[in-house]
């Protein structure tokens, strides 16, 4: 019996940002031989409740709506003509309806209007919210359209001085191989004025090996998974993380970060590092939930 790969998940409004991020979550689809689900969440059945029977616009949200599903299909499959494609239109807000989705997805995929502002359905509250509470990735395309993830390049992934499993590394392994891009593992040093005496009589070539081995304690699973072929480049960079990962988004195609869960109940609000990416990264963003 084979694996069972779950769909890669989209959420459109008819907005030309989902249907970029349709595009972009078919070839995703295409790549892990998966299906590609359109899910369109709006409160069309409430609006049209508040009109009056034989109102002209009564049935208009409900036309909307079925036009948006058959335009975002057919955008698809004019795309990837090999994935199969299937498509659900819920009468409720979109938040609950996608972090629903999540449960049974491999990955969300939002669009953004483009780099200098965040889209009206899918990075207001309303994607933020998503990629704090959902159950499997969510990937948000920032910095214009997007590389589709069919092209080559790098994949950028933040992690943390814990040692352990890391689902975002893993999920960045997974996309580069995928790709057949390269691989950027990043941590980020703070900056400390108060340094000891040792610290500071240490080179910056011993320093940056001091940082590269808490790095690898971070991703030690998935270094030993690496794929013959695959480059991969650790750099231990001085700064914020926020700031660290920012400047990383400007140099790769699509950027990982963590957003560590507590066990069936997530946070309230992302991490300050998921947050500021997903706000004024340069490039796709993938939020990955660390359980623990």
């Amino acid at each position: 019996m084979g694996v069972i790969v779950l769909p890669i998940a989209v959420g459109i409004d008819g907005s030309e940002a989902s249907l970029r991020a349709v595009e972009w979550a078919a070839d995703e689809a295409a790549l892990r031989g998966a299906r590609l689900r359109l899910v369109e969440a709006s409160l069309w059945e409430r609006l049209e409740g508040d009109l009056l029977p034989g109102h002209p616009d009564a049935p208009y949200e409900r036309m909307r709506v079925e036009r948006n599903a058959a335009v975002a299909e057919r955008r698809a499959l004019e795309r990837r003509p090999d994935v199969r494609v299937t498509s659900a239109v819920f009468a409720e807000a979109p938040q609950p309806v996608l972090v629903r989705e999540s449960r049974t997805a491999t990955a969300v995929v939002l669009g953004c209007r483009d780099s200098h502002g965040v889209d009206r359905a899918f990075l207001g509250s309303v994607g933020l919210g998503v990629a704090g509470h959902a159950r499997c990735p969510v990937i948000v395309l920032r910095g214009g359209d997007g590389s589709p993830p069919a092209v080559p390049g790098r994949i950028g992934v933040g992690v943390g001085g814990r040692a352990g499993e890391s689902a975002a590394a893993r999920f960045a392994l997974e996309e580069a191989t995928l790709r057949g891009a390269s691989l950027r593992i990043v941590r980020a040093r703070g900056r400390n004025p108060l340094k000891t005496a040792a610290e500071r009589t240490l080179s910056a070539e011993a320093l940056e090996e001091a940082g590269r081995g808490k790095a690898d304690a971070s991703v030690a699973d998935v270094l030993r998974d690496i794929p013959p072929g695959l480059a991969v480049d650790r750099r231990t960079m001085e700064g914020h993380a926020r700031e660290v990962l920012l400047a990383v988004s400007r140099e790769v195609n699509l950027i990982v970060v963590g957003d560590r869960r507590r066990g069936e109940h997530p946070g309230v609000r992302l991490n300050s590092v998921a947050h500021a990416l997903l706000l004024h990264a340069s490039c796709p963003v993938a939020v990955v939930p660390e359980h623990m």
